[in-house]
């Protein structure tokens, strides 16, 4: 039955493959951002009245692309554009037998250019190409969703002024490009893996869209740290499953049946992991892999090696001296040394600017409060903490703690 909730699953689906495609064939982002939204209109009026095509996704970029082409000629602009347009015959064939995922890291590789800063190269391929609302970016970038908009806009008028290519750079380029396009792909996963926003705590289908542009990219390129990032991603993502409960609720890593995670994305985890750490020295992307492989091989909670753990954080903390890294450091630092010398490097970064609205090391701050026994402190973290959340599941388990905290009390 085609209604709304189909046509809307479809959209999530397929809208980034039309959309990519649509925008080398008219090799222009905003037009093919209007022709994606023409045709998917165009499915809504027409699939009810004539049936679903055989290949729904190829259906919806042959409209898209006629709809480009009748905008640029209803704007008398055709002459600008014409030596850049694919003939319609060759749209449709393409859309045929052409791997449509290729224009996926097409586009990737785009949004990434050099020509553009990488602020907004992660900006613009996480709202263009991957479909995140300006909310979303904006979260996931630390930003304000004007600033986030002003960014967007500023580096499609780049693009188009310069004329970027639509194409993966050639294998002497692509070093240059590789840490933002890495960078991209691993907020991309992030926001699948814990959602920012919303009323649920992972978006499965998101987190596995970057697993598959790191697995195109390392096809492409065989480097230890897209190694690294791949084998990261799907350590986590053998855990998607049971991290929530039936009825959606958090369930934190220590919380969790170990049973419910996926053995074999482990083992594939792993050896990619091995491959990567094969190609020394390890970088960022790797090193974050081993901490998740030492979880994945844990057989419970009780049984991890924390201290490995923090070795592994100090090694990526030299590399990436960053706050949300030391904060990570902190709390692995208490799993293995206890709460109270957790809490007091957490209590050092007090005054990092990057915490002062972080939810997260409030909440951390707030767990090793409660695991020292400062009620009074935990409570108080944990009010701060819900003062800055704004994901339905994690609000709830924020709310939860500190119900239970006053049980207690």
């Amino acid at each position: 039955m085609i209604d709304d909730q189909w046509i809307g699953e479809l959209y999530r689906q397929e809208s980034r493959r039309v959309l990519s495609t649509l925008i080398r064939l008219l090799s222009d982002f905003t037009l093919g951002e209007e022709a994606m939204q023409e045709a998917f209109a165009s499915a809504v009026r027409q699939w009810p009245v004539e049936g679903v095509p055989d290949n729904p996704t190829a259906w919806l970029i042959r409209a898209g692309h006629r709809k480009g082409i009748d905008q640029i000629r209803r704007k008398q602009t055709a002459h600008k554009y014409s030596h850049l347009l694919v003939p319609l015959d060759a749209a449709v064939e393409e859309a045929d037998k052409q791997d449509i995922e290729d224009d996926q890291l097409r586009l990737l590789f785009t949004c990434c250019h050099p020509a553009l800063p990488l602020s907004a190269r992660v900006a613009l391929t996480l709202r263009e190409m991957c479909g995140l609302t300006s909310e979303q970016v904006a979260s996931a970038l630390f930003l304000k969703p004007a600033t986030l908009a002003q960014r967007i806009v500023r580096a499609k008028k780049k693009i188009r002024d310069a004329r970027i290519p639509y194409e993966v750079p050639e294998a002497g380029d692509l070093p240059e490009r590789l840490p933002g396009v890495l960078r991209v792909i691993y907020l991309v996963f992030n926001e699948g893996y814990s959602c920012s926003e919303g009323d649920r705590v992972v978006d499965v289908s998101l987190s596995a869209e970057a697993i598959r542009l790191a697995e195109g990219l390392a096809n492409l390129m065989p480097e230890g740290e897209v190694f690294g990032l791949l084998a990261l991603m799907l350590l986590h993502h053998s855990r998607r499953y049971a991290r929530e409960d039936e009825a959606g609720e958090l369930i934190t890593l220590e919380d969790q049946d170990r049973d419910r995670w996926d053995d074999a994305m482990i083992q594939v985890g792993l050896q990619w992991l091995e491959a990567a750490l094969a190609r020394t020295p390890a970088g960022p992307y790797t090193l974050q892999a081993s901490i998740a492989a030492v979880h994945a091989q844990a057989a419970s909670a009780e049984a991890t090696d924390w201290a490995r753990i923090v070795r592994l954080y100090d090694a990526l903390y030299r590399q990436q001296p960053s706050p949300v890294i030391a904060l990570n450091r902190a709390v692995a630092v208490a799993m293995s040394n206890g709460p109270r010398e957790g809490l007091q490097l957490l209590e050092a970064l007090v005054n990092q600017r990057d915490f002062v609205n972080y939810y997260l090391y409030h909440a951390a701050r707030a767990d090793l409060h409660r695991r020292a026994g400062n009620l009074a402190d935990a409570r108080q973290a944990y009010q701060r903490a819900l003062a800055l959340v704004t994901q339905g599941p994690q609000r709830r388990f924020l709310e939860r703690r500190l119900k239970s905290l006053n049980e207690n009390a």
